[in-house]
């Protein structure tokens, strides 16, 4: 039997129940894992399982699922740790139906593992209704029902209690299991922070105009511009929890150029550059969150933040090597765009011929020359700055 997992978020990885089910299930066939999400990269990585997790490309967790499905697998498994059953059935109702109105083949099953460990663990048959033997397949998640103490949950209890009768017009979106005091991102972004149990978002002209049951952020809306509500990654609360011991990796760069990147409101596209010489960030959340995954890939950041941050995972790391610039509040965009104009002519990177045989001696001198650039930029504009 050919069984697909694909792994979604920090929580299952960091738990210790990712490889716990791998393990379980390759007693029963030839299994395959693969990432789906962006945070949890960082996870598997830490836990020295990339080797048997897929983290080679960026995927949506609906992606991986239909690319498991080109590949003809007998069963596949969606294996999540939501911070509450609530997210965990949302969740996968919006990543089923998404995968399921992309695909052809319409035969295989698809199972999810929700909070496995929890009193509250339950395993969902997504498509149960499919025209094939269940025998074999019962048993198996009789099995994993067992083995993991999880309740089985029907697709039908879950689109009743969340979303019959519940249809939003066009332009809002129900947002479920929620906490007071939560950030709210929306691809990414912080637009905002929760003050209920339930938030609904509101677009006008493809733009945020009001969060039901939460406190808009002005400063987020205007990063995020226009987006397609229906399609939005929409996250609350922490990205990680888990206090880690992070892993660091050689960074394998042997080009003949030291290479700077630009990196402006982006964090989730990160991993793009673990293999550059010097990020440079703009904006606190996206300087603690680069800084913490670019960490694992010895790759310093130059920060420009003004000390609005919003709390996105529980502890953030950065390279000893990496410089924060803290400006007054409400200037890293402005300084940003004057770096971007000056330093970085307008393009998204820059590149400088190494000139000598040390590379760590070259690294440290040109890390100080930007450092340099960027000061004189401050100064010349008489704003308020401390280097952290």
């Amino acid at each position: 039997m050919k069984i697909a997992i694909v792994v979604h978020g920090p929580n299952i990885i960091d738990s210790g129940y990712a490889i716990k089910i791998i393990n379980f299930f390759e007693e029963y066939g030839d299994v395959q894992s693969k990432l789906g999400g962006t945070m949890g990269r960082t996870a598997v990585i830490d836990a020295s399982l990339e080797k048997t997790i897929d983290i080679s490309s960026k995927l949506l967790p609906s992606e991986s699922l239909e690319f498991f499905n080109n590949e003809n697998v007998d069963l596949m498994f969606l294996i999540n740790y939501g911070k509450s059953s609530t997210t965990g059935h949302v969740f996968g109702y919006k990543v089923f139906n998404h995968y399921n109105s992309h695909i052809k083949n319409k035969t295989i099953p698809l199972i999810q593992i929700e909070r496995p460990g929890e009193e509250d663990g339950s395993l969902i048959y997504w498509n149960e209704d499919l025209t094939i033997s269940k025998s074999k397949i019962n048993a198996l998640l009789d099995d994993v029902i067992h083995k993991f103490d999880l309740t089985n949950i029907s697709p039908n209890e879950i689109e009743i209690k969340y979303f019959k009768n519940n249809k939003n017009n066009k332009n809002e979106r129900k947002i479920h299991g929620v906490s007071p005091n939560e950030n709210i991102l929306v691809n990414g972004v912080v637009v905002g922070k929760s003050n209920n149990d339930e938030i609904v978002l509101i677009t006008e002209n493809s733009y945020l105009t009001e969060i039901k049951g939460g406190t808009i952020k002005n400063h987020g809306v205007q990063k995020l511009g226009k987006f397609n509500l229906e399609k939005a990654i929409v996250k609350t609360g922490l990205l990680r929890k888990s206090d880690i011991v992070p892993r660091t990796l050689e960074n394998n760069n042997n080009s003949d150029f030291f290479k700077v990147v630009y990196l402006n409101h982006a964090a989730e596209n990160i991993y793009e550059y673990k293999d550059v010489d010097l990020v440079l960030t703009i904006g606190d959340d996206t300087t603690l969150l680069a800084s913490d995954i670019l960490y694992r890939f010895n790759v310093p950041v130059i920060g420009i933040t003004d000390g609005d941050l919003d709390k996105l995972v529980e502890k953030g790391f950065k390279t000893n090597d990496s410089i924060i610039f803290k400006v007054q509040e409400g200037y890293d965009d402005i300084v940003g765009e004057e770096i971007f104009k000056e330093i970085f002519k307008g393009e998204n990177f820059i590149e400088f011929p190494i000139s000598c045989i040390d590379f760590e001696d070259f690294k440290t001198n040109k890390i100080n020359e930007i450092k340099c650039n960027i000061i004189k930029i401050i100064n010349n504009r008489n704003y308020k700055y401390i280097i952290e």
